[in-house]
């Protein structure tokens, strides 16, 4: 199978902003290196399966609260964790959640490295009070106990709200810190039956998010992109250390044969 040339390559001579998600700014202070061969050279990491019942589920909670946001009133599970707010409506909303495409979201352009950082929400909050808005992840899992946002993995989790908070300030809102991860957990244990049914509990945890990594992480990506260095890979990049295994595998193939 012949492979595609990706154009979406960054190309430092190029005058058309270059997008940078939220996701290749978390692959950035995984490992430079991968995330340079990714942006620059188009070497990617291996894709990752689909999660189709994570997407089942963020689907029925966007349209769930989509009800709530039309009637203008708080979700019932806004009145029992106490949040003061309603789901928030905004003519560019469907833009910002890229219902159809998937690919942008919301987007600001960082004029000082002409890149384009974008990302896409799953809901946005607006506080009775204040009239802040809080910026909302919905997350699903299936596991024992009480969720929380301990885990080295969930620092990820953060790290995303953290960089939605900060494009929204950019496009001129007034952003609270407190972020909310709205967690629906797969009960493992309920009936002796399955019974074609996956029953949940869904929970709200808010987030005290701060985004001051955000700018200086960004300066930091467009030196790296700029660079025709190919930056040195992380210790504990556990896909460079994959590559550098089947580099010296390969090299002792090659000897061998002489």
């Amino acid at each position: 199978m012949i492979q595609k040339k990706r154009t979406n390559l960054y190309n430092p001579d190029s005058q058309i902003p270059f997008n940078v998600s939220r996701s290749k700014i978390g692959l950035f202070l995984e490992c430079p290196h991968c995330f340079y061969l990714d942006r620059k050279l188009g070497i990617s990491r291996p894709d990752m399966p689909g999660w189709s019942l994570n997407s089942a589920v963020d689907a029925l909670l966007k349209n769930e609260f989509d009800e709530f946001r039309d009637q203008k009133r708080p979700h019932t599970l806004m009145d029992v964790y106490r949040v003061d707010a309603i789901p928030f409506w905004h003519q560019n909303f469907h833009i910002w959640r890229d219902d159809v495409n998937k690919k942008v979201g919301a987007s600001v352009l960082h004029k000082k490295t002409n890149l384009n950082i974008c990302g896409i929400i799953d809901d946005i909050w607006q506080n009775n009070t204040t009239k802040e808005l809080h910026i909302v992840d919905y997350k699903s899992t299936s596991t024992n106990g009480e969720i929380s946002l301990d885990g080295e993995y969930k620092e990820g989790y953060k790290r995303q709200m953290e960089v939605y908070q900060w494009i929204f300030r950019q496009l001129g809102f007034s952003i609270s810190n407190t972020g909310y991860f709205v967690y629906a957990n797969g009960i493992k244990s309920h009936g002796k039956t399955f019974n074609d049914k996956l029953e949940f509990k869904t929970s709200i945890i808010p987030y005290i998010g701060n985004s001051s990594w955000v700018e200086p992480t960004i300066l930091e990506i467009k030196n790296c992109l700029d660079s025709d260095k190919v930056p040195l890979p992380k210790d504990e990049c556990k896909y460079c250390a994959y590559r550098n295994l089947i580099q010296k595998e390969s090299l002792k193939n090659q000897i061998s044969l002489i």
